[in-house]
């Protein structure tokens, strides 16, 4: 039997200027860097995480 990992999709919608250091860092952590720009993760306990932190400034498509 094969397991598939699950994936997530998350596209920065807001700039993270002007945030706290802590969210800036979780950003970049995510893998995002320009406005609009998706990044495709593993659907783990510690990616949902960081998402809640950031939920103002991503979208999870």
């Amino acid at each position: 039997m094969t397991t598939q990992q699950q994936t997530l999709k998350v596209q920065l919608v807001k700039s993270p200027i002007g945030t706290k250091e802590s969210h800036r860092a979780t950003v970049r952590g995510l893998g995002l860097r320009k406005l609009n720009s998706v990044s495709e993760l593993q659907d783990t306990p510690a990616v949902r995480g960081m998402i809640n932190k950031i939920s103002y400034l991503v979208k999870v498509l």
